[in-house]
């Protein structure tokens, strides 16, 4: 296979499909992917992408919603940007053969427009509740047919490939990639690399993600050197489905956009005890709310109820959650649905420009996997497949124009991959126990809301259980298993950090040692590796 081309993208979602889109028609294409290629967070996304296409809606509503929710962090420049982006990206979804709802009865094609927490017109463009299914479906049907980009399942990121480590410029010219059918590492050269590896829920107990999401990225970023920033602002969407049969299944905003009333085991409908905008309020307050509780009345889940609209609408408008709900024995015409808050959205990550860039020369970050400003402390709802949209969309444009310069430049110079005395693992235990014990601590100490002793807590277990991590990873052969638990212990530690940092409550930062929001901190958390912890302001 071709182990050098134009752009080299690690991931296979919204955003990296995108890219690789439009960047194809200026050069050579490789996407690399751990799993198969629809395998990705983009794909369990049910409820759709916001962009103004109502007649009762505005560019200013949308984004007077994105900075309300983001809690004064949100970089204004870039939510201008995607708000007033997102209707061409539409478009371009449905040029490519994207199938999203019609308005019933319309005649002019007009698409179903619906409502979800924090938004305050129906601006929300949707594929039934499998929206994200149909947008991986549509990109990489399309990637496949375009002859020059070449596709790689079961492969996984390593480390980047910074020339400066080998004597060369302080650029970086591709990744290290783990082929896991042969069992072997390669280096894949490129004049561009763009991450867009998506989200790291499952660096909590309990999440929505699929099991990809270990945050390769963010810490291969890291490890690199690149700006890192916001990492304590992780969103836990409030209804995850409780049942014991259920992996991550999420219950989407959009119920709640349509009428779904959240209520404690006893009836009780209790938000608007929490906000004034009731089950409508953004993630982070309901989130909160539902924690709040739960602990309170010791209760293990609460109610998402349904059951005031008709069946026959319901079960239209939600067929794949009713029908996930029905093989569990739960009739969401009939009876409420236990839910509980659960890890959903990282909205920091590798730092970018307008265009995706980071600061490593040569390194690009979009999507999930990246801190463009969009979201701040919190992301509204639907923003997320938004943003990829439109950062894949950007950065495939500004390195388009590009290519011809660096193209020009000296070929990299770049050593194989050395195994070195590291030899078969018979002691994977290691992994399995480090794996829970990382994820369970997380959950504990680092989850909806927060203290300085809890974080320190978890700050001391993740130390030794990194310095363990480490010595398995250079005595044993790599397996996709340490490559992913060596990536969440980094992200862990990056969230405890930037935590520990932010002495307020903003947004998903909730602690109890500094409840209040504060002007004075009203700036990005950014870390960097190698250099001490400090805050830049906007």
């Amino acid at each position: 296979m071709d182990t050098s081309c134009d752009f080299l993208v690690l991931g296979s979602g919204v955003a990296g499909l995108t890219f690789a889109l439009e960047a194809s028609a200026h050069g050579s294409v490789i996407v690399v992917t751990k799993r198969e290629a629809d395998e990705a967070n983009t794909r369990y996304a049910q409820g759709g992408v916001a962009a103004v296409l109502g007649d009762d809606d505005s560019f200013d509503k949308h984004i007077g919603d994105t900075l309300t929710a983001g809690a004064g962090l949100c970089h204004d420049v870039v939510v201008e940007i995607c708000v007033k982006e997102a209707p061409e990206r539409i478009r371009a979804l449905r040029d490519l053969g994207a199938r999203f709802d019609l308005r019933v009865g319309a005649e002019d094609g007009a698409l179903d427009l619906t409502l979800e927490g924090g938004h305050s017109a129906r601006r929300v463009v949707h594929a039934g509740d499998i929206t994200g299914r149909e947008l991986e479906r549509a990109l990489l049907d399309a990637a496949r047919a375009r002859p020059n980009i070449t596709i790689l399942e079961h492969h996984t990121g390593v480390d980047l490939i910074v020339l400066s480590k080998f004597g060369g410029p302080d650029r970086c010219a591709g990744a290290y990639v783990f082929d896991e059918v042969r069992g072997e590492v390669r280096a894949l050269t490129a004049h561009a690399t763009v991450l867009a590896t998506g989200g790291a829920g499952k660096v909590y107990l309990y999440t929505t993600n699929p099991d990809v999401a270990t945050g390769d990225g963010i810490a291969m970023a890291h490890r690199a050197g690149a700006e890192i920033a916001n990492m304590e602002f992780y969103q836990f969407h409030p209804t995850c489905l409780f049942h014991p049969k259920a992996k991550s299944f999420l219950i989407s905003e959009a119920l709640r956009g349509e009428g779904g009333v959240l209520r404690l085991t006893d009836g009780d409908a209790f938000m608007p005890r929490h906000d004034p905008r009731g089950d409508l309020a953004p993630r982070d307050i309901v989130a909160r709310a539902i924690d709040f509780e739960m602990k309170r009345t010791g209760s293990e889940h609460v109610w998402l109820d349904m059951t005031h609209r008709p069946a026959e609408w319901v079960r239209g408008r939600f067929p794949n959650i009713y029908e996930e709900c029905r093989s569990l024995g739960i009739d969401i015409t009939a009876e409420p649905i236990p839910v509980v808050p659960a890890a959903h959205y990282l909205c920091g990550g590798v730092t970018t420009d307008l265009h995706g860039r980071t600061t490593i020369p040569g390194l690009w970050a979009i999507g999930e996997c990246a801190c463009t400003g969009l979201h701040g402390a919190n992301r509204l709802a639907s923003n997320s497949l938004l943003e990829g949209l439109v950062f894949g969309h950007r950065a495939a444009v500004k390195l388009a124009a590009k290519l011809p310069d660096l193209r020009r430049e000296p070929e990299a110079s770049v050593p194989e991959w050395v195994v070195g005395n590291a030899v078969a693992s018979d002691d994977a235990v290691v992994v399995t126990q480090s794996w829970d014990e990382l994820r369970r601590l997380m959950w504990n100490y680092v989850g909806i809301v927060r203290s300085d002793k809890r974080l320190a807590r978890a700050r001391r277990r993740i130390e030794v259980l990194s310095h363990e991590i480490r010595e398995y990873y250079w005595d044993y052969l790599i397996t996709r298993d340490v490559l992913e638990l060596r990536n969440i212990a980094t992200v862990a530690e990056l969230i405890v950090e930037c935590a520990l940092l932010r002495r307020e409550s903003r947004g998903l930062h909730s602690t109890l040692d500094y409840p209040l929001t504060s002007d004075a901190w009203r700036h990005d958390t950014v870390l960097k590796r190698g250099v001490p912890a400090h805050l830049r302001g906007k």
